[in-house]
């Protein structure tokens, strides 16, 4: 159907907004929401091993690797930012299939 297009006399603007952007708008949209948990994940797993954001920043990571030595007289500063990582997560993968099941046309 682009070639139709282009022979039809479609200039290049109309042919990226008119055809190529509303089919691959929805999949970049999924992709990108389901990769910001694994981006976080990435980034928390970088920051506990002590590759990552260093002390004086928050971050999820961090907090584990700091908490990871009071583990037995303190567990919440483990329990916290572990929760915290696990929710935020589980949400985003949720929200990419969620996002994936409304914008998917052969569903209907």
């Amino acid at each position: 159907y682009i070639e139709v297009a282009i022979v039809g006399g479609t200039t290049q603007f109309n042919l990226f907004y008119k055809y190529i952007l509303p089919n691959i708008f929805p999949t970049m949209l999924v992709t990108a929401t389901i990769d910001i948990g694994m981006l976080i994940l990435e980034i928390t797993s970088l920051s506990f091993l002590g590759v990552g954001v260093q002390a004086p920043t928050p971050e999820w990571g961090l907090m584990l690797n700091e908490g990871r030595v009071y583990i037995f007289k303190a567990p919440w500063l483990i329990y916290s930012p572990g929760i915290a990582i696990i929710i935020v997560v589980v949400v985003f993968n949720l929200l990419g299939d969620s996002i994936r099941d409304i914008l998917d046309p052969k569903e209907n």
